[in-house]
Order: C-alpha cells, then sequence, then structure tokens
C-alpha cells in the first residue's frame, strides 16, 4: 500500500470538516432524499444561471486552525498595547473570569428647536447643571436627550430625575473588551410616559394562573410581519452578546460592588488632578467624574509623546490641552507614570500623601441619593460559583447548537468557530482603544484590509467599509449612502423605499431611520416577489422612488430568478438596490452580487 502524501497528512481541509460538520456520508444522504448525485448539481438547479459564478474566486489557499492561530498572532504582535487614557466613551475594564469563560451648556434654546442633545459628564470631564438647559429646553417645547456613563450615574444624580426626557450611552466599560472600537451594546432610558414609543424589545412581567411570575416579551413596533411601514427600531440581535457581558457584570457586581469601583475610578481621578493643580498645572474644570483636561500653552505634543514614552495614552483635544480619562484598570502606578509625563517627580508613594489632603471632585449638589439596580438578582450572585450556577442555569432555558438543531434560517445563526473566537481575548487586539496612535494599530489595519479585499472579490463590488457594527447598522448605512447618492444629484424628493413583504425583518425600520417611506411590495404564493405587483409600484412612485431592498436569497430560501429583471426595473427608474448580506453565505462562490 502506498504511503500517504505530506501534503495530505497535513491535512490542510481539517478546519473547514470540523467546523460545518455534515461529512461526505451525510451530505451523500441529504443529496439523495432531494433527488441530487452532487452538490455540483444541486447548486446548478437552484441557482439561475443568469447570475451564476463560472470562475472560482481569486482567495489565497485556505489555512489549518494552527496555521490560523499562528498568523493572527503575527497580525497581534503588530498591534501596541498601551495603557489607554483616551476616553471618549471607551474605557479600559476587567472582565470577570466566570463571564468571559461562560457568556463571552446651553443657556438659550431657540424657539423652533424640537431636541436637545446633552453629555453628562461631557467629553472634557465636565459636569454641569443639566437641570438649566432641561427647563430652558421645555419652556419652549423640546425635549432632551442626555448621553451618559454608566459608571459615572452609580455616583451621579441620575439625568431621569433631573428631568431629562431620554437617557443613551453605552454600557461597554461594564466588562466589555475595548476591541479597536466595537461592537458594544448601547441603552436608551425613557419615563414610563413615553414607552410605549421606545423601540426594539420590552420585558414586561405578568402572573400566570398558576401564581408564577412570568416575564413577557413586547416586539413593539419591530415587529417583522405587522405594521412594516409603522416600524421604528432596526434593534440586531448581534448585540445580544455585548448586552449579556454587560448585565452580568452589574449582577456579579452589584450595586455595592458597582458603587466601590466608581469611587475608586473617581478617586484616582481626583488624586491625578491634584498632583497637577500642586505642580501648578491648569484644570478646565473644579467638577470632574474620571476625565480630567489639563491646559498646558502649546505644549500638548510635548506631554503626549511624553506619555506614549511611559506607556501611556492620553487624549489630545488641541495644541494647547490634553485630556485623560482613568478607568477600572488604573492603578497607583498609572497616575504615577501619568504625574512623569507631565514632568512631575512623584512615586506612587506621593498617591497616599495626595489622597489624604484631597477631597471629592464631584458637584456637591450633584450626589446620587437614589437607589438602584434594586432587583433581587443584583444582591445574590457575587461568589464566582454562584454566578457561574446562575449562567449555567439560564443557558439550561435557551435552545442552543450544543443541544440541539436550529432550523430557524435567520442571519444570527451563524457559528463562529472556536479558534475564531479565541483570539477576540488577546490582549493585542482587546486592549486597543479605538484612538490609540495609528502606529499602535498595525496588525488590526492589516488584518481590515486584508478582509476588505476578501469580501470585494466575494461581493464582487468595488470598495467594502467594515464600519457598521451590526447588520441592521449596515442596512442604515447603506440606504444613508443611497440617500446621499440622490442628494448629489440634486433628486432630494426621491424617499420611497420598496421592500418586499419577505425581506428581511429589520429592512423596513431601516428605512424609516434613514429618513424614506415604505411601501411594501407582495409575493406570491412561493415566497417570490410579484412581478406585476413591483412594477405597478415602481409606476405609482416613478420620480419619487429611491430604493429597493432584497433579501437574496430570500427568507424562504430561494434563488429567485427574475432578480436581474428586478434590478433592472429599479434601475430603469432611476432607483437604487439595496442588498441585504443576511443570507449571503449561500451565495459565496456562487455568485457575485455587484
Amino acid at each position: 500500500m502506498p504511503a500517504e502524501s505530506l501534503a495530505a497528512l497535513e491535512n490542510p481541509d481539517e478546519f473547514q470538516a470540523r467546523h460545518i460538520g455534515p461529512g461526505p456520508q451525510d451530505r451523500a444522504a441529504m443529496l439523495a432524499e432531494v433527488g441530487y448525485d452532487s452538490l455540483a448539481e444541486l447548486v446548478g438547479a437552484a441557482v439561475p444561471p443568469t447570475i451564476r459564478s463560472d470562475r472560482p474566486l481569486e482567495l489565497p489557499p485556505g489555512l489549518t486552525e494552527a496555521a490560523t492561530t499562528e498568523a493572527l498572532r503575527a497580525l497581534a504582535g503588530r498591534n501596541t498595547v498601551a495603557t489607554s487614557l483616551i476616553g471618549m466613551g471607551y474605557y479600559d475594564t476587567i472582565t470577570p473570569p466566570v463571564i468571559r469563560r461562560n457568556v463571552a451648556n446651553i443657556e438659550e434654546i431657540a424657539d423652533g428647536a424640537f431636541g436637545v442633545l446633552a453629555s453628562y459628564p461631557g467629553s472634557s470631564g465636565r459636569i454641569g447643571d443639566l437641570s438649566g438647559i432641561i427647563a430652558a429646553a421645555h419652556n419652549v417645547n423640546a425635549l432632551v436627550a442626555v448621553a451618559t456613563d454608566l459608571l459615572a450615574l452609580c455616583l451621579l444624580a441620575p439625568p431621569g430625575e433631573l428631568g431629562a426626557d431620554a437617557v443613551v450611552g453605552s454600557s461597554q466599560r461594564f466588562g466589555v473588551p475595548l476591541g479597536f472600537g466595537g461592537p458594544h451594546a448601547g441603552f436608551i432610558a425613557v419615563p414610563e410616559s413615553a414607552m410605549r414609543s421606545l423601540p426594539g424589545r420590552l420585558a414586561g412581567v405578568s402572573v400566570d394562573d398558576a401564581g408564577s411570575v412570568a416575564y413577557r416579551l413586547t416586539l413593539q413596533t419591530r415587529e417583522q410581519h405587522i405594521r412594516r411601514e409603522k416600524a421604528t427600531s432596526n434593534i440586531c440581535t448581534a448585540q445580544v452578546l455585548l448586552a449579556v457581558m454587560a448585565s452580568m457584570y452589574a449582577v456579579y457586581h452589584g450595586p455595592d460592588g458597582l458603587a466601590r469601583i466608581a469611587r475608586r475610578v473617581h478617586r484616582l481621578a481626583a488624586i491625578a488632578a491634584a498632583g497637577l493643580r500642586h505642580a501648578g498645572f491648569e484644570l478646565h474644570s473644579e467638577h470632574f467624574f474620571d476625565t480630567v483636561t489639563v491646559r498646558l500653552a502649546g505644549r500638548a505634543r510635548e506631554i503626549m509623546a511624553a506619555a506614549v514614552a511611559e506607556g501611556l495614552n492620553v487624549r489630545p483635544v488641541d495644541d494647547d490641552t490634553v485630556a485623560f480619562s482613568l478607568d477600572e484598570t488604573t492603578t497607583r502606578a498609572t497616575v504615577a507614570a501619568l504625574w512623569r509625563a507631565f514632568g512631575i517627580a512623584a512615586g506612587t508613594d506621593s498617591v497616599d500623601t495626595f489622597d489624604a489632603q484631597t477631597p471629592d471632585a464631584l458637584p456637591p449638589d450633584g450626589v446620587r441619593t437614589s437607589s438602584y439596580l434594586a432587583h433581587p438578582t443584583f444582591h445574590r450572585y457575587h461568589s464566582e460559583t454562584e454566578m457561574l450556577r446562575y449562567l449555567r442555569h439560564l443557558a439550561s432555558k435557551d435552545l442552543a447548537l450544543d443541544r440541539t438543531m436550529i432550523p430557524l434560517g435567520s442571519c444570527t445563526m451563524k457559528l463562529n468557530a472556536t479558534t475564531q473566537m479565541e483570539p477576540v481575548s488577546w490582549p493585542e487586539f482587546a486592549r486597543i482603544h479605538p484612538f490609540a496612535p495609528a502606529g499602535q494599530t498595525e496588525g488590526y489595519r492589516a488584518m481590515i484590509a486584508e478582509l476588505e479585499e476578501m469580501l470585494v472579490t466575494l461581493t464582487g463590488y468595488a470598495a467594502v467599509s467594515l464600519q457598521p457594527n451590526a447588520g441592521s447598522q449596515g442596512e442604515l448605512a447603506g440606504l444613508l449612502a443611497i440617500r446621499g447618492y440622490h442628494a448629489a444629484r440634486g433628486e432630494d424628493r426621491r424617499d420611497i423605499c420598496l421592500i418586499p413583504a419577505s425581506a428581511h425583518g429589520t429592512n423596513a425600520a431601516s428605512a424609516v431611520m434613514a429618513g424614506m417611506r415604505v411601501v411594501v411590495v407582495k409575493c406570491d404564493d412561493d415566497g417570490n416577489v410579484d412581478l406585476e405587483d413591483l412594477k405597478a409600484k415602481v409606476e405609482e412612485h416613478d420620480d419619487r422612488l429611491s430604493a429597493l431592498m432584497i433579501t437574496y436569497p430570500s427568507t424562504h430560501g430561494v434563488y429567485e430568478a427574475t432578480v436581474t429583471e428586478v434590478c433592472d426595473l429599479i434601475h430603469a427608474r432611476g432607483g437604487q438596490v439595496y442588498l441585504d448580506g443576511a443570507n449571503l453565505n449561500a451565495l459565496v462562490g456562487v455568485a457575485q452580487p455587484g
């Protein structure tokens, strides 16, 4: 018997075989069930010849799992992990191992203004008096939205108590790594009077017939098959993991633990600021939480360079000003290094000296007195054992891939392999601030550029952006680009977005958010776009037509043979076609949408 070749023994296809799952016998059985002898024959029958690619993709050869990890290590090695004190909404944090392992001054407001957006605290660190802004806005019937920081609100009076109409922000610093900017889960909070207008999923509590507590979930107007034209939220389930991590961080620490972290961060910031004042530096604000802005009279570049030499990233504001933000990972040594960057010869022992003589820097009349996280869940699971059991208990309630098959062909049900997920936690990727100096992010930028090139090849388009952090945000970005295209041509009137009844559920909401009016196109009994209804809608809206959104293959799993004709109809009337990439996997190597 001849020896197997080294190339075969190196098994370059092992990752694909392990990750995809079905082997040759499984594929043969499935093909026999549907009446085909090969995958090529099945593809030939399912994919219309008019869109099928006839040449292989020009991509580099695949790698084994070990080689992939080695390549990622090389890219990670091109990133520089510095202590980032840049802030601007992104803060280093400590993900509890049990979660990482088991989850993964506007004084006058013009009459006619409809709303005001205020930051609390501001990016400079300043904590302004929101009550005056809110009163002035309400005086002209405007509403006030406040962008805030969850950790700061453990110590500061919350905007809701001050009369804000909506509060928004990021939950990133609740245990979610920096990750070069995301994705991270956001939050929005409103008073009870506005709850029915709140987009997305709302959980309520009821009592069932047996007297047990039951949770009900309301999808609001994002419901996929009802009132599409009035949809308001394109929330994507891609944000679930990040929201779970942040919520479990709050559960693990509880209100007392969060307050302790917040007090420690603020104390270190107050001490750092005191050292700077003592050395003669002028600070922008007397009151702050974690961010200090320093005026330097032309020395900003000098101080920034000195900070980098100490392994720190501070934020340039202008040539005369820099700012720094402390976080959960900040230590005495960080403060001492920061002082050295400013030319202050003080060591970690000086931290205790300034601690003893420095008051807090929170506004006296703005300190929080109300309680938060009162639900029993936030008071029960503070040991690792309790937390682990709680996470496992929650996981046992889910229908998951480690227990069964999930037949729903949703865009969310794409399994990432262990080899792909492990590097996410490497510090060279996880601890990179999105505003870090370019010289510290070479690995990230090389990886992004390579992926963009691959996606250009796969899709047949001219360029690809990886900026949107979720599929639904990609929809919004695409539709805003289409609106920009029409505006650049002097055709701002084009605001009609046609959406087939079979389209992906977030499409209608994305169109509304982009300022378009949704018109639903019928589908036939097989789920295909009804060409006659499409023609009628195109004729009806004519020069108001902005875009058509389609999912391909459709949510019915069908490669519609008329897709080229559908696109031609829209283009003939000056419209653009947005292709939802929810099912793009089904086109890879088979057809190029571009």
